[in-house]
């Protein structure tokens, strides 16, 4: 027999799934807790017993986001099978595909929310340190987070760039995604100092 809690937890997860669909459908403005629960297939009172309120929706679903991007990356760091610059590779192209597949969610993950501007910030924090205990593997710990921060910077950049479709333009020779994460990681390796060159000379 399903107890209160189970039953409730339930809701929750067919109401976030509910308003993440609706989300990538047609962006933030199709987020309402009438439309999420009519999706969601529950009563009307059902979504205000969980989210007082669309920006607490929307937390919980840009938090949920983070969480499973978080796992995604503390799945490559510990991969005892991959190099430092492959699981950095991994990291940014697991960041990447969210922005192309996923453009209303990757833009709400980088959002600041008017009530409460940093919890979007906090929900991202286990998934940065892990993203860049993964680049101090590369260049080390003093330059860790200046080329985090062009990474993470680059990835918006190219799934932006992707999303509008301006990457697969001719001006740019047609060049993916994927290519222009390998140049990041490549160039960050070259500048990474004695891990990024030592790792290239046992690749070589």
């Amino acid at each position: 027999m399903t107890s209160r809690a189970e039953s409730a937890a339930a809701t929750r997860r067919a109401l976030l799934d509910a308003a993440a669909d609706l989300l990538d459908l047609g962006g933030l403005e199709a987020v309402t807790l009438r439309a999420v629960g009519a999706r969601a297939g529950v009563t009307r009172g059902a979504p205000y017993r969980h989210f007082p309120d669309k920006e607490s929706l929307l937390i919980a679903i840009g938090t949920r986001a983070w969480d499973r991007l978080g796992d995604r990356i503390q799945e490559l760091r510990a991969d005892p099978g991959s190099s430092a610059a492959e699981k950095l590779r991994a990291g940014i192209v697991a960041l990447v595909d969210i922005g192309r597949s996923q453009p209303h969610l990757y833009t709400l993950m980088f959002s600041n929310p008017p009530g409460d501007p940093m919890a979007l910030a906090r929900a991202a924090g286990r998934s940065q340190a892990d993203f860049l205990a993964i680049v101090a593997d590369l260049v080390g710990e003093h330059d860790a987070r200046r080329y985090g921060a062009l990474l993470i910077s680059s990835a918006n950049g190219i799934a932006g760039m992707e999303v509008s479709g301006q990457l697969p333009h001719e001006k740019w020779g047609g060049v993916r995604a994927e290519e222009l994460v390998d140049a990041l990681v490549e160039m960050i390796a070259d500048r990474g100092g004695p891990t990024g060159r030592s790792e290239r000379a046992q690749a070589e």
